[in-house]
């Protein structure tokens, strides 16, 4: 991969809650902002906002199964504001609202009755756009 989207992606992760503006990342790798784009999607098949989104959205399923913290602490760690727009999303990336996703996910772990429960299938994944990180 890239170097500089190696670099970009590192600073990235280092906060998911800061609002990351393609000009800013572009200038932490010297390169123009459209050209740090088409370099960005050409490594990793995804423009850099969609990979956030998609960085935020493994974050907040992380924290939905391995901590008590609620939606909307959630929501302020991976770095949104709006509820619905995170819910929208997450639902859309796995099939459940976080709220059904960690019920879910914390049954599937006691070995309850998880019949329902959305697994990241490569299907599944594929058909949300959320399987091309690389």
């Amino acid at each position: 991969m890239d170097f500089r989207v190696q670099l970009a992606i590192r600073f990235i992760k280092q906060d998911l809650a800061r609002d990351f503006s393609l000009s800013r990342l572009a200038s932490i790798v010297d390169l123009s902002p459209s050209r740090f784009r088409y370099v960005f999607k050409s490594e990793t098949g995804l423009g850099p906002k969609a990979y956030i989104r998609v960085l935020r959205m493994e974050l907040a399923k992380q924290l939905l199964e391995n901590t008590s913290l609620t939606v909307e602490q959630i929501i302020i760690q991976i770095g949104l504001t709006d509820r619905s727009h995170f819910e929208r999303g997450f639902k859309k990336a796995f099939g459940l609202t976080p709220t059904q996703y960690r019920t879910e996910s914390r049954l599937a772990a006691l070995g309850g009755d998880s019949a329902g429960f959305i697994t990241d299938s490569p299907q599944h994944v594929e058909s949300t756009g959320f399987s091309a990180i690389k």
